[in-house]
């Protein structure tokens, strides 16, 4: 077989958690040439994609390794968590943490386009636009068939196979772990009439969590609620469904003033991704989460960190088992706590009150505050 058809490790999905992987992987010293990078659409295309996506201090960490830092990015400096109609809230800041910023909000397609950059200048191989048509594992590796745009179907064998795509909840594969929230994300960006620099909201309600997140000179809208609501909010106008907006969140940023176009998707938990002896998935391929928190990307980016360090030195199936165990604590911990996060404060009832207050307690005691930071900013490590 023709070499440029064989690889150490073939990684399926660049998108920021794939290309974090591959990148890593050549700063690392693996043969930028022996890694291949493949996804179905083409790096302008993913480039395009307006998404507002949170990211970490952790991870701009992760960003700046790479050389994928500096990027145009909203600073979060507060982080103010709340039950709406309840008693109680917490206040995270920067400045109890010694941090520049407890996170960033960027542009989906800006990040792609960084991490892109960087793979290209590494010298990665990259097979874009290339559909993934099947993969079947041997005692010596897994073998791919795949297609590039019309050209007829090809086989390329690698020693080590990683999915990094993931797709959304109720498209995906089951996994070990699955719970259907019965919930859909809005999402859309929004201007306020007194927005406050650099302060990020995680307002509770009874219908969902709604997360507003600064970017620019607007707000990055999460607005969980369930299906049959999401669909009856998409079809209002926009003054209607700002008056909703601003029904469920209340006033604390003045009245909400413009919209861009709304979407929605699905939510849900799909987690513990199966894995055999040279496969194994990372990000949102292994877990699916409920947004609450900003947690998935967050998460997949730490599984590409370890998973590089790993594979740097020695792309073996024994270094695959090892990240599961490596893995394991920072997975389970940032699963239980939004899917905690995501049930408990959803409804009405007394307990809603009890919770609402618990939050105030969070912020009254510091050292819970402080561990609470630290799980969103760097996860379990």
């Amino acid at each position: 077989m023709n070499r440029q058809n064989t690889y150490d490790i073939a990684v399926c999905g660049a998108g920021p958690v794939g290309m974090a992987l591959a990148a890593l992987l050549a700063r690392r010293g693996v043969a930028p040439a022996r890694v291949a990078l493949l996804d179905a659409k083409t790096l302008a295309r993913a480039g395009a994609d307006p998404r507002s996506i949170a990211l970490s201090h952790g991870s701009r960490q992760i960003l700046e390794e790479i050389g994928a830092w500096p990027i145009a990015a909203t600073e979060i400096h507060q982080i103010h968590v709340s039950r709406r109609g309840h008693f109680g809230r917490s206040l995270i800041d920067r400045a109890d943490h010694q941090v520049p910023a407890l996170g960033y909000v960027a542009r989906y397609g800006d990040v792609v386009a960084a991490l892109g950059a960087v793979c290209a200048r590494l010298g990665v191989t990259a097979l874009r636009p290339a559909l993934v048509r099947d993969a079947k594992e041997d005692g010596a590796g897994v073998a791919l068939t795949i297609r590039e745009g019309e050209a007829a179907p090809r086989e390329l064998r690698a020693a080590l196979l990683v999915q990094a795509e993931g797709g959304l909840f109720g498209a995906q594969a089951q996994r070990a772990q699955q719970r259907d929230y019965r919930q859909s994300a809005i999402i859309a960006q929004i201007h306020a009439s007194a927005p406050i620099a650099h302060r990020a909201y995680e307002r509770f309600t009874d219908e969902g969590p709604l997360a507003l997140l600064p970017q620019g000179d607007a707000y990055a809208l999460v607005w969980c609620v369930p299906p049959e609501r999401a669909q009856q909010l998409l079809a209002l106008d926009d003054a209607a469904f700002l008056a909703q907006l601003e029904r469920a969140f209340g006033s604390r940023l003045g009245r909400f003033s413009a919209t861009s176009a709304r979407f929605a998707y699905p939510l849900g938990l799909n987690a513990g991704a199966p894995a055999s002896a040279r496969t194994l998935a990372i990000g949102n391929a292994a877990q699916t989460l409920h947004p609450v928190a900003g947690q998935g990307l967050n998460l997949g980016l730490r599984d590409a960190a370890v998973l590089a360090r790993l594979l740097a030195q020695d792309a073996t199936p024994a270094m695959l088992a090892r990240f599961h165990a490596l893995r394991a604590q920072d997975r389970g911990l940032t699963v239980r706590l939004t899917d905690t996060m995501a049930r408990a404060f959803t409804g009405a009832g007394p307990a809603q009150a009890l919770l609402g207050a618990s939050l105030g307690l969070i912020d009254a005691i510091n050292p819970a505050r402080k561990l609470l930071a630290e799980l969103m900013m760097y996860g379990r490590r």
